[in-house]
């Protein structure tokens, strides 16, 4: 049995327990395992990953551990002392694009809010999830470990948030996606993009209220949903507006 000594830093120790949390700490192992495998073994999944050190020097998932290897862990955004092409996540485009599994659906609802493209179902199994992350290059939200640490899953984020709000700006902020909000732009329901509709064309299917008072409507390229600016508009407005990178997510321990 062989030994190395392993780091984890910043919110990596929000997946180990209190003896190994923002410690020095002994690993043993048997033969020589990728860094991605000892990761994952303690505890932690590769999606929270930016930067591995081994003996203060980049290493990548594929590194295989050897004995008295010292090795330290950084989530990224954590100050590190690696060069910057030792990154092991990227920052996705304003277009970024997410999958997310069956807890996060109020999230998913709150994404597509904001206009990004977001697939959500409830019955989503967690190969079809992974499967999905992996060929389209999703990136994967979920509060389940173990479907991050997928092996074919290479973007993803563990939501650390319980509160729907919270997880929201704690996405925002881990993605750097304040400035790409482009609010009302695809359907709450499906996810299809909206396109502006004459009021003539959608009369039919408007309730009173609207046919009366509205004369603004969008409606899903998809799924045909129409929207109005109506009262339950002007408070999802209310809600975008309040959003700020400042705000505090809560950060529950694994």
């Amino acid at each position: 049995m062989s030994s190395a000594t392993f780091q984890f830093h910043a919110e990596l120790n929000d997946f180990l327990p209190n003896g190994r949390r923002a410690a020095a700490f002994e690993y043993r192992f048997e033969g020589s395992p990728s860094a991605k495998d000892a990761i994952e073994a303690i505890g932690v999944p590769h999606t929270e990953v930016d930067v591995i050190l081994v003996q203060g020097r980049a290493a990548g998932f594929a590194y295989l551990l050897q004995p008295g290897d010292r090795v330290e862990v950084y989530p990224p955004g954590a100050p590190n002392e690696a060069e910057p092409g030792a990154h092991l996540q990227s920052l996705p485009s304003s277009e970024a694009a997410f999958v997310l599994d069956a807890h996060l659906g109020k999230l998913a609802a709150y994404l597509r809010m904001l206009g990004f493209d977001t697939l959500y179902r409830n019955d989503y199994g967690d190969d079809e999830l992974a499967a999905i992350s992996s060929r389209t290059g999703r990136i994967l939200l979920s509060r389940d470990l173990g479907l991050l640490k997928r092996s074919i899953v290479t973007a993803g984020h563990y939501v650390r948030a319980t509160n729907p709000r919270h997880q929201l700006v704690e996405v925002l902020q881990r993605y750097g996606l304040f400035t790409a909000i482009r609010p009302f732009r695809r359907c709450l329901r499906c996810n299809g993009e909206l396109e502006a509709v004459a009021k003539d064309e959608v009369l039919d299917r408007l309730p009173a209220e609207a046919r009366q008072y509205y004369h603004e409507f969008h409606r899903c390229a998809a799924c045909g949903q129409i929207y109005w600016p109506g009262s339950h508009y002007r408070r999802m407005r209310r809600f975008v507006d309040g959003l700020r990178p400042s705000d505090s997510p809560e950060s529950p321990r694994s």
